[in-house]
């Protein structure tokens, strides 16, 4: 590296809930620069959560990104010609950043009129450790089980 890395750019809070991580979670969910849709996508999926589970949508979509959350992942490294995928502990950013990805590609995935419909079927599924995005963490956690052999590969 040459030059200084850059820096982060501190993220204002969303208005209803006045927290960071949903303004993450709709950057995430934002395509081409659309961020007022984005965020009507966001609250409209956290109003239809409320209405499907009968609780606070927000702290349902909380619970969904606790449990989508990967604590491992495998590393592909090369040694002595040979490719060895090496387990991994997750940078807490990356964490967070993994779950919303993965949350808001597999409801894009699924079956739905709107976008709205098929965040809050996935955020619903996710909180009850069901659905797409659930089964890539435990996927995730599994290969990284699976290699555990090689993790005394780690750099």
């Amino acid at each position: 590296m040459r030059k200084q890395a850059a820096k982060k750019m501190p993220l204002a809070p969303d208005p209803r809930f006045n927290d960071k991580l949903v303004t993450r979670f709709v950057n995430n969910v934002m395509e081409q620069g659309k961020k007022s849709i984005a965020f009507r996508i966001f609250y409209d999926a956290i109003d239809r959560v409320g209405q499907i589970t009968g609780d606070n949508g927000y702290e349902v979509w909380k619970k969904a990104l606790a449990n989508v959350t990967p604590a491992v992942e495998v590393r592909s490294r090369r040694i002595g010609g040979a490719t060895f995928q090496i387990p991994a502990e997750v940078r807490p950013d990356r964490k967070i950043s993994l779950c919303m990805k993965w949350l808001i590609r597999y409801a894009g995935e699924r079956n739905g009129k709107s976008m709205a419909e098929k965040l809050a079927n996935e955020i619903v599924a996710a909180s009850k450790g069901e659905g797409a995005a659930f089964k890539k963490k435990e996927d995730t956690h599994r290969m990284a089980e699976a290699n555990k052999a090689f993790s005394h590969f780690r750099i």
